[in-house]
């Protein structure tokens, strides 16, 4: 058996590797780029474009392989959008669809799929558990709500997929829109909230995100989706405010009025000069909590990373990658690979 990576290098899929190949499994991976990473040297790499079906038919897939897909496009860099749709779809949806049918031709029936927390939408009620209603606010969350849609049509043909819609992942590799929050912190300068800041934020650790894909293995695939985030997330007022007093930072949190800001964003939206996605910045002041209690009933999963420590780790890869600080460490207790 070998365990087939869509994605194996990117975020996720590095951490998974590593965890697979520790075990002892025979691990392939299957991705537009090829990083030096040190566990390639008991690993396979084949060049796969997952927007390419013949690209997927070259790879030897057999019936008894588990497969993963973690390839996506995310919500960083910004899209205008007018380019959303073409942005997102080729890899996101039609690159899911090109992969299951490869498992089909292949009779490989098992597959841990990624989505996200954003197919939620507005919070309706809180916490979100796996039933919460789904209603995307744009062109990424749809294009992941269609993968689930897609999943439940093959799982009545036979197949298992396990799906797992995390919160905002974070580790050592990412920084995304967290740089430029970083960089107000730097430069001693207000940070803006959407809202009071009294509402929790949940981030999710890389290495959770890992080893969750893992254990949906280890549980023989279970056709269900699972919610993946932190335990007791704190207020965003709290969480920035600890990472200030971390930073030894000047600059101190400022509340807005949450509907003239996001009218305001609205309005650089439409006019195709975004400063955020609108999945991001319409739920920002609601209380986005994920109900993580369903993976530890189905597959023993229990996150081990505080969102205050995940935060300030991300800070400090930021500062030892931009001004090589010596000082900085990680609050995350593995290495990044």
């Amino acid at each position: 058996m070998k365990h087939i990576l869509f994605g194996g290098d990117g975020f996720v899929g590095r951490h998974l590797a590593q965890k697979l190949i520790q075990d002892g499994e025979s691990v392939l991976v299957a991705d537009i780029v090829k990083s030096d990473l040190a566990h390639y040297q008991r690993c396979e790499f084949v060049h796969t474009d997952v927007t390419d079906p013949a690209a997927i038919a070259r790879l030897p897939i057999r019936p008894e392989d588990m497969v993963y897909n973690l390839s996506a496009k995310m919500l960083s860099p910004i899209m205008p959008r007018a380019k959303r749709h073409d942005f997102f779809y080729p890899v996101n949806y039609f690159g899911t669809q090109n992969i299951i049918h490869a498992m089909d031709k292949a009779g490989a029936p098992n597959l841990v799929h990624f989505t996200t927390d954003m197919i939620y939408g507005h919070t309706v009620t809180t916490p979100m558990t796996e039933d919460h209603p789904v209603a995307p606010l744009g062109e990424y969350g749809q294009s992941k709500q269609d993968t689930e849609v897609l999943a439940a049509e093959w799982r009545k043909r036979g197949m298992n997929i396990s799906l797992f819609r995390p919160r905002l992942i974070i580790g050592p590799g990412r920084l995304g829109i967290l740089e430029k929050l970083f960089k107000l912190i730097d430069h001693n300068l207000p940070v803006p909230m959407i809202g009071s800041g009294k509402n929790p934020y949940q981030f999710i650790s890389v290495f959770d995100c890992a080893e969750a894909a893992r254990l949906a293995w280890k549980a023989g695939v279970p056709n269900e989706a699972y919610n993946l985030g932190s335990l007791n997330p704190p207020p965003v007022r709290k969480l920035l405010g600890d990472l200030i007093r971390h930073a030894g930072s000047k600059s101190f949190l400022v509340p807005t009025p949450a509907w003239a800001v996001k009218r305001t964003l609205d309005f650089l939206d439409l006019l195709n000069k975004p400063l955020m996605d609108p999945e991001q910045y319409l739920i920002a002041d609601e209380e986005c909590v994920l109900d993580v209690s369903k993976g530890k009933r189905d597959l023993n999963w229990v996150p081990q990373y505080r969102d205050e420590d995940m935060l300030i780790a991300a800070y400090s890869e930021y500062r030892a990658k931009r001004f090589g600080d010596a000082h900085a460490h990680a609050g995350f207790t593995q290495p990044a690979e």
